[in-house]
């Protein structure tokens, strides 16, 4: 019986089991009885099940108990082996994409653009298929909790393989409750992780081989690299960054001192060089209230009463400092 088929299930969800229903309310009917003759589809395949039988020139249903097992564990087996071919065919695949990632050059270049949720999808099979490294800069704080929960079991998982895991934020990342959270996670089981005030663009790099960095042309799509002098170009940035960072987990007096200071000093930048408020607070991943709180003190400090006037009083000691050099 395992060669039922689609279409005979639903000849049994329909006409088939609306004549086993009838001939069962009836207490079984003649051979020639016209609820017979006018369905010989159903009939016949209430036959070839065991729900029905012929005797004595009538046709009785039989339980359906008794011919379940004959279609059912076929089909349980099949499901069964289909399952674990399935599983079978992922790990190939798996063991041919991470020799793909592994050369430098292949049939799509040493470049491949990605869009939307291929993005997604590509970024997750690459962490997932890391072995010794990844490294990762984080611009800004506009993580949700749903992403930051995914990123916490993925790189939980990539921590347990002992895949290495460095990450750099801004240091307004220090003040996202659920990127708190997510860093408490990972760093307990072994992943680095600190904090720049000057902004740069998103850049995630798997076994210094393969890196993601934002395409110039949207927002939804980034350019994958596999060349290997851009690659090592890349990584060679990150370190730099790296070095210079604060480790997130270290809350000391003087490194607090220190953010503090390096974050005014980014936002007095910002001002002096004429960005708009609400890039300025892009750049440096805050919000524009908590940017606008920045210029409050800076107007206190400077005894300001408008932007202009603190834009130019933060000039004059600019070039007077200039001069003094």
């Amino acid at each position: 019986m395992s060669n039922i088929d689609r279409e005979q299930l639903q000849l049994v969800e329909g006409p088939a089991g609306e004549l086993f229903a009838e001939v069962a309310a009836r207490g079984g009917v003649p051979t020639h009885d016209p609820l017979i003759t006018g369905a010989p589809a159903a009939t016949a395949l209430l036959l070839k099940l065991g729900l029905l039988r012929e005797e004595a020139g009538r046709y009785d249903v039989v339980d359906p108990q008794m011919a379940q097992g004959a279609i059912v564990t076929p089909l349980s087996q099949r499901a069964t082996e289909a399952i674990g071919e399935a599983s079978a065919w992922a790990q190939v695949f798996t063991e041919l994409t991470q020799a793909y990632r592994r050369y430098p050059r292949t049939t799509d270049g040493p470049m491949t653009e990605l869009h939307g949720d291929q993005l997604n999808v590509f970024l997750e099979q690459l962490v997932t298929g890391a072995r010794d490294e990844v490294l990762t800069a984080q611009p800004q704080v506009g993580r949700s909790a749903a992403s930051l929960k995914t990123a916490t079991a993925r790189d939980l998982a990539a921590l347990e393989r002992g895949v290495r895991l460095r990450t750099i934020y801004q240091h307004a990342a220090r003040r996202a409750r659920f990127t708190r959270q997510y860093v408490d996670r990972v760093t307990a089981e072994g992943a680095e992780v600190r904090t720049l005030d000057e902004f740069f663009n998103r850049l995630i790099v798997v076994d210094r081989r393969v890196a993601l960095i934002p395409s110039a042309k949207e927002r939804t799509t980034a350019v994958v690299i596999r060349d290997t002098n851009l690659v090592a170009y890349l990584v060679d940035i990150f370190e730099r960054n790296w070095d210079r960072g604060k480790p997130f987990t270290q809350t000391t007096a003087d490194i607090a001192s220190a953010i503090a200071s390096e974050q005014r000093a980014m936002a007095t930048r910002m001002l002096i060089e004429g960005h708009p408020d609400s890039a300025s607070a892009k750049r440096m991943g805050v919000s524009d209230r908590t940017y606008a709180a920045y210029l409050a003190d800076l107007k206190r400090d400077y005894d300001a009463q408008t932007r202009f006037q603190l834009g130019y009083r933060m000039g004059l000691e600019a070039a007077r400092r200039g001069t003094d050099s």
